[in-house]
């Protein structure tokens, strides 16, 4: 399991530089960038995996706090 997540943490990474949209001057829906609008994409896609490793890759006991005495 460890590999996949490195795998796709990997693949995200390649992803993000997407060197073949700095010249395409295309719109969606006829005001908004492609490029701006792949990068909306990009986000959600990070933000989804980043509650997945947090949910699934987590290390056990990192949030434990000891008791305090008083």
């Amino acid at each position: 399991m460890k590999w996949v997540i490195a795998c796709w943490l990997v693949l995200l990474i390649a992803l993000h530089q997407d060197f073949w949209l700095w010249t395409d001057r295309t719109l969606l829906w006829g005001v908004l960038p492609i490029g701006l609008a792949y990068h909306v994409g990009y986000a959600v896609v990070a933000a989804l995996t980043m509650a997945l490793l947090v949910r699934y890759a987590w290390p056990k006991g990192v949030d434990d706090q000891p008791e305090s005495k008083s």
